[in-house]
């Protein structure tokens, strides 16, 4: 298990800041080592009014490039999901656990691989999502594979035994500075856990795996009815 990290980005998240606000301070983050190797910080975008935040795992080479999440080939793939499962993406907030892009070298070549966010680091990267989903106050949060559910649930959560399924999402620790003011006026929380949209590009059986991606998300889209 990965320790606590000696450090995290609570020093860097302003008391008092709005969505724009917390994505200009998340520019200068220092929470964790990840941003000594990345371009930028990749922070979330999408409608501040959304009823559904989508929750990826961190940003990928063509997502640390631009500055913006989600809009590689994996990007591509849940705007396809999405459509299919009657989902606006343009309605939704889409944003990552862990804002800066973790990789490693090949031995030749300058291509960068994704690497797996560590627990330490996660939980680092923590207080800019809880200030985030404290401002959103979304109805629906989808978690895009194991990192994306275990940053929500925990580290014993397992997305092949629980994808698809609605569950109450638990309380991050929000500070209160950041509630929005619509709590009242929304119902509880709920999210729905699947894999992750490379996991798509990954497998033999694409279509297959894709057909299961779209079923999950339909069953998050039945939430919002």
């Amino acid at each position: 298990m990965a320790r606590i990290p000696a450090r995290t980005a609570a020093e860097f998240v302003p008391e008092d800041a709005d969505l724009a606000g917390l994505k200009d301070a998340a520019r200068s983050c220092e929470g964790c080592d990840l941003y000594l190797s990345a371009t930028q910080t990749v922070f979330g975008d999408g409608d501040p009014d959304a009823r559904v935040v989508l929750l990826g795992e961190q940003p990928g080479d063509q997502e640390d490039r631009r500055g913006q999440p989600f809009v590689g080939p994996a990007g591509r793939v849940l705007d396809q999901a999405l459509v299919d499962a009657g989902i606006d993406r343009s309605r939704a907030y889409v944003t990552n656990a862990v804002k800066h892009f973790k990789f490693t070298r090949p031995e030749r070549g300058k291509r960068r691989l994704h690497k797996t966010p560590n627990r330490a680091e996660i939980l680092a990267c923590r207080p800019w999502l809880e200030a985030e989903l404290a401002l959103l106050e979304p109805e629906l949060l989808i978690c895009l594979g194991a990192t994306a559910a275990k940053a929500i649930f925990g580290p014993a959560f397992k997305v092949t035994e629980q994808r698809g399924i609605p569950l109450p999402r638990p309380n991050l620790g929000e500070r209160s500075e950041h509630a929005g003011k619509r709590s009242e006026h929304r119902p509880a929380p709920v999210v729905v856990a699947t894999i992750h949209p490379s996991a798509v590009l990954r497998a033999e059986n694409q279509d297959e795996v894709y057909a299961g991606l779209v079923a999950d998300l339909r069953v998050a889209a039945d939430v919002l009815t």
